[in-house]
């Protein structure tokens, strides 16, 4: 692929010899002063990916949506406050970023994208997403946080294919049953938000590898997270666990546990058949009584701090 190259060139616009030249797919404008875009990238008809992070742009210029061949838009880290609805005009875009700006709203157009896989929402003011969110069916990750959701949108169920959703540094004080349906799922991210209990339907999550939920407000965990027959990390660190369901026992491919800074005041019996625990952790559990059997696992070179 023809490459232009201008990162971190303190421009302020971009050189006119960029659109004299012929074959150009790919065009790196980050760590600029830019703030306009010439109508003259239209020269440019058959540039895929476009990315101008960290510039001083207020908008997406209107110009950009005249170049159907992109398939990639990097526009993190400006100060954009609207994503205008021509967005949907993109239709081979898979990948789209446009995290750290100053978007409140998502327009329902976004659901055209109908090849996007990539989708970067993180840093942002929106507390909902559009219905027509679950028209991306092609979708595999998914980052919305630090924003200002209370809870997942509805619309999410229908993202079959999602592998990764980043939730973490919202306001969620629940996960909704509908979760269960991203049953591709396989991280989970959703640390320092403020959810209390996790839905039965987590464990229908079969495909899970991660579930990170630190720093929220769990007072019990379901029965059915010893479903979740494939997860490697869980770290459940900084919440108000007072105890933990036996099932636990059943997550046989478990390989780290982090139960810091909890409530917890005994373990369940069935944590010694993780086979596979490499690391457990315990530390900041202030009235937990610790059981005989930890020393088995550490004989098993299972690391264990408590």
């Amino acid at each position: 692929m023809n490459t232009i190259n201008l990162i971190g060139q303190n421009l302020n616009s971009i050189p006119n010899e960029v659109f004299t030249q012929d074959g150009i797919s790919i065009l790196w404008l980050d760590k600029n002063n830019l703030h306009h875009i010439p109508e003259e990238i239209t020269l440019l008809a058959k540039l895929k990916i476009l990315s101008f992070y960290k510039n001083q742009f207020d908008n997406l210029p209107s110009i950009l949506f005249n170049l159907r061949s992109l398939t990639r838009i990097n526009a993190s880290a400006n100060n954009i406050e609207v994503l205008p609805e021509e967005i949907g005009n993109l239709d081979k875009l898979e990948v789209l970023d446009i995290q750290h700006n100053k978007l409140k709203s998502i327009p329902p157009t976004i659901g055209k994208l109908k090849n996007l896989i990539y989708l970067y929402l993180g840093g942002n003011q929106l507390s909902k997403l559009p219905d027509s969110i679950a028209n991306l069916k092609h979708l595999k990750y998914l980052n919305i946080t630090y924003n200002k959701f209370l809870q997942l949108p509805e619309s999410i169920k229908y993202l079959e294919n999602l592998i990764e959703l980043r939730v973490y540094n919202n306001n969620l004080l629940s996960l909704p049953e509908i979760i269960g349906e991203l049953v591709n799922l396989k991280e989970l991210h959703a640390m320092d938000n403020k959810i209390n209990c996790l839905p039965e339907a987590i464990g229908k999550l079969i495909n899970l590898r991660k579930l990170i939920i630190s720093n929220n407000q769990l007072e019990r965990l379901p029965d059915s997270i010893g479903s979740l027959i494939n997860i490697t990390d869980l770290d459940l660190r900084t919440n108000k666990l007072t105890e933990l369901p036996e099932t636990i026992g059943n997550l046989k491919t478990l390989r780290f546990l982090d139960l810091r800074e909890n409530r917890l005041v005994k373990l369940p019996d069935s944590i010694q058949s993780l086979s596979s625990l490499e690391k457990l952790d315990l530390r900041l559990n202030k009235e937990l009584i610790l059981p005989a059997w930890l020393k088995t696992l550490e004989k098993r070179n299972c690391t264990v701090f408590y």
